[in-house]
């Protein structure tokens, strides 16, 4: 029975929630502007603590959602998760993004394709089963008409996340269920670090770094 103090910040979206006993007890997320991580986060983090009476002291562990998504965002999350840890002597739980964003819906049957805006045709995805199994792990690939072809042929599947809105132009079989408008939060991180915290599956604080997949690659400015 764990209180674990959980940060998402793979997307736009700055989202943070305590969890105990793998039960969401408070979330406070906002994606209306922009990367702002860097100045909402730990504010934040203050108005969980102040919502609940908990105190940073009394966490058990720290989350955090380790990618693959934006650069900057998953910066700010892991060192700020880092330097919690090292403060507060707890152990770190590293989440993958992708894995969070599949829990935000329920299937019977089928599939479940967590994907994330890569730029250009390219997404960042998975591929899980109605039991969120791992049936294909994490991959960058550039979409095209028989992109995930085989999961489409054999049931349906389910498209979530901010990759969705190139895929639908794409995509177009009939067993493709598209589900827009979905981001990765820290609502979905508290069972699957609750799962984590008790086999001991932490992270190594000084050593651990996003899962950021591809290199990053800056871009010039234009003249």
């Amino acid at each position: 029975m764990a209180l674990i103090l959980n940060i998402e910040t793979s997307t736009t979206n700055c989202s943070v929630s305590l969890s105990h006993d793998a039960e969401t007890v408070v979330l406070v997320e906002d994606n209306s502007l922009g990367y702002s991580h860097a100045e909402l986060l730990h504010v934040f983090i203050k108005k969980l603590f102040e919502k609940t009476g908990y105190k940073l002291n009394d966490i058990d562990a720290v989350a955090v959602s380790k990618g693959p998504g934006s650069y900057t965002g998953l910066r700010i999350g892991v060192s700020t998760a880092k330097g919690l840890c090292f403060a507060l002597d707890k152990p770190l739980i590293a989440l993958d993004t992708l894995e969070i964003l599949a829990h935000q819906i329920e299937v019977e049957r089928g599939y479940v394709v967590p994907m994330l805006d890569a730029r250009r045709m390219e997404v960042y995805s998975a591929i899980f089963n109605s039991r969120f199994e791992w049936v294909r792990g994490v991959a960058s690939e550039i979409l095209h008409a028989d992109s995930f072809i085989e999961q489409l042929q054999e049931d349906s599947v389910h498209f979530i996340g901010n990759g969705v809105e190139k895929t639908k132009a794409i995509i177009k079989h009939k067993n493709a269920v598209f589900i827009e408008d979905k981001l990765p939060s820290a609502k979905e991180m508290g069972h699957l670090a609750e799962a984590k915290y008790k086999i001991s599956d932490t992270e190594d604080v000084a050593y651990f770094e996003p899962y950021y997949l591809k290199d990053f690659i800056a871009l010039k400015k234009k003249s």
